[in-house]
């Protein structure tokens, strides 16, 4: 005897299928799979093989993968025994993208063994045309900064960047290009061998902290490289928080003090 459902039923179920994720109908009538006979269920030995990997079908070939960039990274930095050759490595290596698209390779700036390495994020646009780290705005406001505890990129300090070309439009690095970087980065510290590392921003404390959250990170000295590392705000970022400068002279007065120490 067929059952009838009337109209709200049969409403609050099509209802409750919608709810369920059911977006399409596929038959005018509904089937009870379980009430199919036997040749319409796949047989079990099949059913294993496609459950199993390797047990019945063969398994797909995988592809031959191609050069590990951060591999091929980690050698030509490992080569290279000073700091010309460091550059020479930077500017043969083809396997980032953002090499393609800027103007100049912006490797560093300043006094080769300063005590003080300074590590932004990456170049600008008016560091991409000059082909030096830390030339606009905010490298002016770093220029003010330093004078104010005795240092100077003339003298006692060195920067550079973790990325050596500019992202287009000023977008962050992707994890992929700060992974392909920092072989070139730790050799450069090596090379350089300071007194103290600052890291400027949120992209250097994650290349050599392993590590974001700038608000929470800047101010406290901490270990990486076999070097003390103070992260603190980048100067873009006080350009645009100048509330946030009393916390930069803060740690500007942290950097002065670790430096009378060693």
């Amino acid at each position: 005897m067929e059952t009838q459902i009337d109209f709200h039923t049969a409403r609050a179920l099509l209802e409750w299928q919608v709810e369920l994720g059911v977006t399409d109908a596929i038959g005018d009538q509904p089937v009870n799979r379980y009430d199919l006979p036997d040749q319409h269920r796949p047989p079990r030995t099949a059913q294993v093989a496609a459950d199993q990997p390797g047990q019945g079908a063969p398994m797909p070939m995988a592809k031959p993968k191609g050069p590990d960039p951060v591999a091929e990274a980690r050698a030509a930095a490992r080569a290279a025994g000073d700091l010309d050759a460091l550059q020479a490595a930077l500017a043969a290596f083809d396997h980032c993208e953002l090499k393609r698209g800027a103007r100049n390779l912006v490797f560093a700036d300043g006094v080769r063994g300063a005590p003080v390495m300074i590590i932004g994020e990456a170049p600008g646009r008016d560091e991409d045309r000059e082909g030096r780290p830390f030339v606009g705005r905010a490298g002016q406001l770093l220029d003010r900064m330093l004078a104010a505890i005795g240092l100077s990129r003339a003298e006692n300090v060195y920067i550079t960047n973790v990325l050596p070309w500019r992202p287009p439009q000023n977008r962050d690095p992707r994890p992929d290009e700060i992974a392909m970087m920092t072989p070139f980065l730790e050799r450069h510290v090596a090379l350089s061998a300071p007194k103290a590392i600052v890291l400027m921003g949120n992209i250097s404390c994650q290349a050599v902290l392993g590590k974001r959250g700038i608000t929470r990170l800047r101010g406290q000295w901490q270990q990486a490289m076999d070097k003390p590392v103070l992260p603190m705000f980048h100067p873009a970022y006080l350009l645009r928080q100048p509330s946030a400068k009393r916390m930069a002279w803060a740690d500007l007065l942290e950097l002065q003090a670790k430096l009378r120490q060693s």
